[in-house]
């Protein structure tokens, strides 16, 4: 057991010492604990509204001012320290004043007797008012929740604002690179994405393949029947289309009547015989009056040191054989 230390000479009679505690503006409490008597100045009293002695000089008294939710917390750290498990007694809690009103408080004691036993003789204590502090730092805890609550809020909103503004950059790009009637690929993202894959098959030494694409006699069905029929003819042949390419590929649409496929990884040879599968799904489609639907396809393998352009170039070539063979024909 630690050693029990010896009272602390104050130099004054007990009458000298309250006297003292009479003029001290802070509430300062003695606790007898022996007899359990306690004596409070009455800057105490005042603290919590009440008229000066008018309450029980016992332990009783300042338990029942402790806030109820505080109390637990209280008497642990208060028997910490007379158990000497803690080395000082120091603590912020509310106090009830006479009012009702919550009166914050900072609590300090030191026990300055202690009997033979070790047990705790007397202790000298204060009730420092810390309400104004402590009112102050919930007001600032408050005020930075609601600055925390409103950056969170800007956040959600900035955030959401840079949602849209990324969806309506996704959308303007597909904009830029979708053809409007038939919704796939553009020109421009046509040349954009045969560049890429040129630049792929050269790094990897991957087979790269093209197919042009052309409706044979397309502009009687425009001067017979109107633009309307033939726009909804394009989009017909495009889901006509579709099935028979694979995710990787892509379906562009190189001009007015003119379509162009992406290969990514395929040969001469595979290229042929999709160009094969599209040529007769093609031909299912029913007719439109008197015209009957063909088209007729260019089909190129990507050459070593070859762009874009070239390869473009020669697909072109090779759909005008096709036309000159006699249409709905898939010529190299």
């Amino acid at each position: 057991m630690s050693q029990v230390p010896k009272p602390v000479p104050t130099g004054f009679t007990e009458q000298q010492l309250h006297t003292l505690f009479e003029l001290i503006s802070d509430g300062v409490w003695d606790w007898h604990a022996n007899t359990g008597y306690v004596y409070r100045n009455p800057a105490w009293y005042a603290m919590l509204g009440y008229d000066s002695h008018s309450l029980d000089n016992s332990v009783l008294t300042w338990e029942n001012v402790i806030h109820p939710e505080d109390y637990p917390r209280v008497m642990a750290h208060f028997e910490a320290y007379l158990e000497q498990r803690s080395e000082a007694y120091c603590i912020e809690y509310r106090c009830i004043r006479r009012d009702g009103s919550h009166l914050w408080v900072e609590d300090r004691g030191y026990i300055i007797d202690r009997n033979e036993d070790g047990t705790v003789a007397r202790m000298l204590g204060a009730h420092r008012n810390i309400d104004d502090r402590k009112r102050l730092v919930v007001q600032l805890e408050l005020r930075n929740q609601s600055l925390e609550s409103l950056v969170a809020e800007r956040t959600r909103e900035l955030s959401w604002v840079n949602q849209q503004l990324l969806r309506q950059l996704d959308e303007n790009r597909q904009l830029a690179e979708r053809d409007s009637l038939t919704r796939t690929a553009n020109r421009y993202h046509l040349e954009k994405t045969l560049h890429q894959e040129c630049e792929r098959a050269r790094r990897f030494r991957e087979p790269l393949a093209l197919i042009a694409m052309d409706l044979d006699n397309f502009k009687p069905v425009n001067d017979l029947y109107g633009h309307a029929r033939g726009d909804a003819l394009l989009i017909e042949l495009v889901e006509q289309v579709r099935p028979h390419l694979r995710e990787q590929d892509m379906l562009a649409r190189w001009g007015g009547d003119e379509f162009a496929v992406v290969l990514p990884g395929t040969t001469l040879t595979q290229a042929c015989e999709t160009a094969q599968r599209i040529r007769k799904a093609v031909a299912e489609l029913a007719p439109v009056g008197e015209c009957r639907l063909t088209m007729s396809y260019g089909v190129v393998q990507w050459r070593e040191g070859e762009n874009q352009h070239s390869l473009l170039a020669r697909a072109d070539q090779a759909l005008y054989r096709a036309k000159a063979a006699g249409k709905n024909i898939v010529a190299e």
